[in-house]
């Protein structure tokens, strides 16, 4: 087992934060232009052992169910053409008919206000946004992040020292700390899922910027919950809308008033089907490894549905993209309406590096009233849901 930051490493009274890994040297270059002190680097914060303190993290003490915190997303008040942030781009480049924009010629720590809420809407569109060869330092990442809503700050995993928020993407570090990872069971981010489902207010946009990648592998996928939902009958669709599913956290915590019981998983109640509050699209939101069950239905039938649904997502390859990395590039993308997995084929032969900012959104709700993507864009026909060009535009209407 890896030495924990309390403990020595193998020279007595010092403690390497790194566990005796050498940072690659673009992380070198870019922390240090950022004043991080790598020698310091990464810090880790003081893991909570009890649900009662996971709860506290996010809200006050007294309220376990309900969050007081606003959210107004950016992408709500965008100009639904997007011409102050497409035209400035060199070229926009859909990966994909469903999912995926490629933004070149703009650096986001330059962003406009105004161009930051039309990257909101893209993002809320097209599910995911990339951009390469950005000069962003991990404080101007933050500083974005907060622009899209409140920072999560994970109980769990490393930061940069001196920015909270900011956590640090270091596969070789990981394995360092105990993860297990192998060709046939790689483990971690080697399957698909959405992060942070089990919060009260769960996660919006998150932006993963690495600076150092493997030449070839290692990739990451996503899926669009939209096209999930486009891709069910009608019928069920209808049966779906208005259900709500359990979702538990990835770590299991000490129930002060039941210690004997194990630790737990901390477990809330949202919607099976959320809408996004700036397209105002259904989204189908379920994940294989932290969607628990379906209120209301018995397990077997629970098991049954999920199974289903978890399949709609994964393997449905047109309704997926899929980025190839290059040191320097960025991915936003938006935890409502999609799952995301990354590939573990370069099997750590060669570093990988970034920095991961999340920010929190609303509390997830449904709307009877509320449309498909291919509903609210005139896609859908009685014939299974094919139309016309099948091709999606960039300048939906915006809300409802």
């Amino acid at each position: 087992m890896a030495p924990s930051a309390t403990e020595t490493s193998s020279n007595p009274g010092t403690f390497s934060p790194t566990l005796g890994l050498k940072l690659p040297p673009n992380a070198i270059n870019r922390l240090s232009k950022a004043g991080v002190d790598t020698n310091a680097y990464p810090t880790r914060p003081q893991k909570p052992d009890y649900l009662d303190q996971v709860y506290a993290i996010r809200r006050p003490a007294a309220d376990f169910t309900l969050s007081s915190r606003e959210h107004v997303d950016p992408g709500s008040r965008a100009d639904p053409e997007k011409k102050a942030l497409l035209s400035a781009c060199s070229a926009v480049i859909h990966l994909t008919r469903h999912i995926g924009t490629e933004l070149h010629g703009v650096q986001l720590a330059k962003l406009t206000d105004q161009q930051k809420d039309e990257l909101g809407l893209l993002i809320a569109e097209r599910s995911v946004v990339f951009f390469r060869d950005q000069d962003i330092s991990p404080q101007q990442q933050l500083e974005l992040g907060k622009y899209y809503g409140a920072i999560e700050v994970h109980p769990q995993v490393p930061q940069v020292p001196g920015e909270p928020g900011v956590t640090v993407m270091w596969p070789d570090l990981q394995i360092k700390e105990g993860r297990k990872a192998n060709f046939r069971q790689p483990g971690g981010a080697s399957g698909w899922h959405t992060d942070l489902v089990h919060e009260a207010q769960p996660a919006g946009v998150t932006h993963l910027h690495n600076d150092t990648v493997p030449e070839y592998g290692g990739d990451t996928l996503w899926s669009s919950g939209y096209s999930a939902y486009d891709k069910l009958s009608p019928a069920f669709r209808t049966f779906l809308d208005g259900k709500s599913a359990i979702y538990r956290s990835a770590h299991k915590y000490v129930d002060r008033d039941d210690p004997a019981a194990g630790p737990k998983f901390v477990e809330r109640e949202h919607p099976l089907v959320r809408v996004h509050p700036a397209t105002g699209w259904k989204s189908l939101w379920v994940n294989r490894g932290m969607t628990v069950r379906i209120v209301g239905l018995d397990k077997a039938e629970s098991d049954l549905i999920l199974g289903y649904l978890y399949d709609v997502y994964e393997r449905n390859i047109d309704i997926q993209c899929r980025f190839k990395w290059t040191n320097g590039a960025s991915a936003l993308w938006d935890n409502r309406i999609t799952q995301h997995i990354a590939s573990w084929d370069y099997e750590g032969s060669e570093p990988r590096h970034g920095t991961r900012v999340t920010s929190l959104a609303e509390k997830p709700f449904f709307d009877h009233k509320a449309p498909s993507r291919r509903e609210a864009l005139g896609l859908d026909t009685p014939e299974a849901g094919q139309a016309g060009k099948g091709a999606y535009a960039i300048t939906s209407r915006n809300g409802n």
